[in-house]
């Protein structure tokens, strides 16, 4: 049967936009539908958030062709300095310890989108832009897309839809694919603060007994902060002056740094676990936020989101070089498989460092400290922390 496309990506913002990128030499008809023109995506206030990349995420923007350009904005992560506020417990990673530059990195997110956005304009792909999926029908050979691009209405056919279009995905809502919802009952405050210290490429995450404290650096002194805490105690911080905030900030975070002042806007954003129940569909994929939300703890997201792509893109050149169907539902079930353990094991980790350090009943506390100081002292144990901070606990 012959379709429009081979492969239709819904979303051509990070994680889509990669995947496309992935594909560029594919002998593959691609269609991207982006809903938002340049524009209107330069106005999302989302640009401005701090993005924590892991060494491994790094390695594959680099064979996407698009990290040289963007490393020079980003701040290297060459220590990791892991501790408990008001306790003994600390554990510090070092990049030379592990034999490398950097653990990962820090980059605007716009900085980053701004690149792939570049590239896309330059591959041989239909970009399908402002335009929004408003129906999508399955067959046995392929899917019937509707799309609304402007006053138009258009029918489009591709072997494999893949829905990279966020959180709040359409595709996954005209599937009727549920959501599995676990409400944190905590908000992540986020803002950046200038340092009186140099930041000296050090990363900091510190647990509260509230949640978990992460500065993450910027430039030489400025960081990005993301303050997690519960929702009660976040919509009181949120309404104190700066002043008032500021003062908070430091008492939680200590004088590692020096003394802090604020340097933008606070904002604040409900936390939940999100997993829709199934991954692979007739013919359809998510990946992405399309898919899941993860705890910020340990700055797990995006860089999830690009595993899914770039595992779906190594498994589509495979599938490829023999000739094969990329909608094939038993190819479909076997990426999702493999994908589910990869998220299975993030979720078991954040989840882990919010039950381990949000608590701050004695006894348990205790415990606690000693297992951070053990773990600061023994070599394989911090070696596995030290592959988990680079993204390399899982494989594709």
């Amino acid at each position: 049967m012959n379709h429009d496309f081979d492969l239709l990506i819904v979303g051509g913002g990070l994680v889509g936009g990669s995947l496309a990128l992935a594909l560029r030499d594919a002998p593959l008809r691609v269609g991207i539908v982006e809903a938002l023109t340049e524009t209107q995506r330069q106005a999302l206030t989302a640009g401005d958030r701090a993005l924590a990349l892991a060494r491994g995420t790094v390695q594959i923007l680099d064979r996407l062709g698009v990290w040289q350009d963007v490393a020079p904005k980003a701040m290297p992560i060459r220590h990791i300095h892991v501790s408990d506020r008001g306790r003994f417990g600390k554990t510090r990673l070092h990049a030379l310890e592990k034999g490398v530059d950097a653990l990962g990195h820090v980059i605007v997110a716009r900085t980053l989108e701004d690149r792939i956005a570049r590239e896309l304009r330059g591959l041989d792909a239909e970009l399908i832009c402002p335009a929004r999926v408003i129906g999508l029908k399955a067959g046995p050979n392929g899917v019937c897309v509707t799309l609304k691009k402007g006053e138009e209405c258009l029918n489009v056919t591709a072997a494999l839809v893949v829905a990279a279009d966020g959180g709040n995905s359409t595709v996954r809502r005209l599937l009727g694919i549920e959501q599995n919802v676990r409400d944190y009952g905590q908000t992540a405050i986020v803002t950046e603060v200038s340092t009186e210290a140099d930041v000296n490429f050090t990363a900091y995450e510190r647990f509260t007994t509230a949640g978990p404290l992460a500065l993450l650096p910027l430039e030489r002194k400025k960081c990005s902060v993301v303050w997690t805490m519960k929702d009660q105690e976040a919509d009181e911080l949120l309404s104190e002056s700066d002043a008032n905030f500021t003062a908070n900030l430091q008492s939680a975070f200590g004088y590692w740094l020096g003394k802090i002042q604020l340097a933008s806007r606070r904002q604040g954003f409900p936390l939940k676990l999100i997993r829709a129940e199934k991954m692979a569909d007739d013919r359809v994929l998510l990946i992405g936020n399309a898919m899941h939300q993860v705890h910020p703890v340990a700055g797990q997201g995006f860089n999830l989101g690009l595993r899914d792509a770039a595992s779906l893109a190594e498994r589509l050149l495979t599938k490829l070089a023999f000739n094969e169907d990329i909608g094939e539902k038993a190819f479909l079930d076997r990426y999702a498989r493999a994908r589910q353990r990869d998220l299975a094991n993030t979720i078991h980790f954040t989840d882990g460092l919010i039950r381990a350090f949000c608590t701050d009943f004695p006894p348990f506390a205790l415990a606690r400290n000693a297992a951070m100081i053990a773990l600061d002292c023994f070599p394989p144990a911090k070696r596995l922390l030290a592959r988990h901070a680079m993204g390399y606990g899982f494989r594709f």
